[in-house]
């Protein structure tokens, strides 16, 4: 009896152990914009089963044209989303996010410098930073202690088509993709005024006609990847703390061998534990995935999914466990269970959006 009861409870602290080991996945705030609607579909993610529960859909106020697309923000603090307007007036539309909920609160608006295609913070969230496609240029916009964004305190002239912008992890310097000259600008950040300056050199040179597009800084800090929307190759960058500088180190093609027509790729995402990379394919309308070596941070192509029609914009949530792509030409979106071991993507279940969606972005829940 004594023996039996032994096993039992043995067995019974086995599982309870064995429970207390595996993660729960917390769930998580979807945001989808929507250029054509100009407006935000919302959804709860839940972290053990992918599903996706649409809780509404926020409209931009005193908005009426549609814009190209909808760039989106987060704070650091995840307590504001912004989103870029590109339609005149340009400007940025500013969001209380409900931390307990995730339901979004408007703000207020603040001037843009220009149609711009890209929008991010520093990581401070003082300051918003945003890069004009048409006008060649990037622009820095101070954030108050509310969340509201301020007018442009500095406008920086580039080479041709500054496409995205993206803060170094150690928030002293910046880099901006120029698609039509095949450029990656270097500047130096100052996080005390949220001033940028040319950086020495000023700029890395891409292979001609390229088109440098978006770019993502790597976990660990030491990597940046790029993925050119004409050639729709993957480059890996080594990030020099100290000098703030990049060097190439791997270049790779995304598309089949047997690809037909021209290239047209657009986002690019790394999990946050670093072990795989993730980029979207416009002509083809497919995902890509790629193995990260975790010493080097050199790519292996692992292959490809079909996805929304038209994926400008895709993202990873916080726990890395599902990826949600939206196709411009669909209206919906897709929700993928990323695997942890391969990173292959399987398909979940398919959701309406908006009209003509294009970006989105993720929030933790409670």
């Amino acid at each position: 009896m004594g023996r039996r009861y032994g096993i039992a409870l043995a067995m019974l602290l086995s599982s309870a152990a064995f429970i207390a080991a595996v993660p729960v996945q917390a769930d998580s705030f979807a945001y989808v914009s929507n250029a054509a609607s100009n407006d935000i579909s919302v959804f709860r993610l839940d972290g053990a089963t992918g599903a996706m529960t649409p809780m509404g859909t926020v409209p931009f106020i005193g908005v009426d044209k549609p814009g190209s697309s909808t760039p989106m923000a987060v704070s650091p603090d995840r307590r504001f989303l912004y989103a870029g307007v590109r339609s005149q007036p340009y400007q940025v539309q500013v969001f209380a996010i409900d931390a307990a909920t995730g339901k979004l609160s408007h703000l207020g608006s603040g001037p843009l410098a220009d149609s711009m295609a890209n929008i991010v913070t520093d990581r401070s969230g003082r300051y918003l930073f945003s890069a004009s496609y048409g006008g060649d240029k990037v622009a820095v916009n101070p954030i108050g202690p509310d969340g509201k964004v301020g007018p442009p305190q500095q406008v920086m002239a580039t080479g041709k088509n500054a496409h995205s912008i993206q803060l170094s992890p150690d928030n002293r310097f910046a880099f901006a993709t120029n698609l039509g000259s095949d450029r990656l600008v270097q500047f130096r950040f100052d996080p005390a005024t949220g001033n940028l300056s040319d950086n020495d050199p000023p700029s890395v040179s891409l292979p001609p006609k390229s088109g440098p597009r978006h770019i993502v800084f790597h976990p660990d800090a030491r990597h940046l990847y790029l993925v050119d929307e004409l050639d729709a190759a993957v480059a890996v960058f080594v990030y020099d703390p100290k000098t703030g500088t990049l060097e190439e180190k791997q270049r790779l093609p995304s598309l089949p061998a047997d690809f037909k027509g021209e290239p047209w790729a657009a986002d690019i995402h790394s999990t946050p534990d670093g072990r795989f990379l993730y980029i979207s394919e416009r002509r083809s309308s497919t995902i890509r995935s790629f193995r990260i070596d975790p010493e080097s941070g050199l790519l292996t192509p692992l292959g490809s999914v079909a996805t929304e029609e038209q994926p400008r914009g895709f993202n990873i949530d916080p726990t890395g466990c599902f990826l949600a792509a939206v196709g411009e030409k669909s209206d919906s979106m897709t929700v993928y269970r990323i695997d942890g071991g391969s990173g292959a993507l399987t398909t979940l279940a398919r959701y309406p959006a908006g009209k003509q969606p294009n970006w989105v972005e993720f929030v933790s829940a409670p």
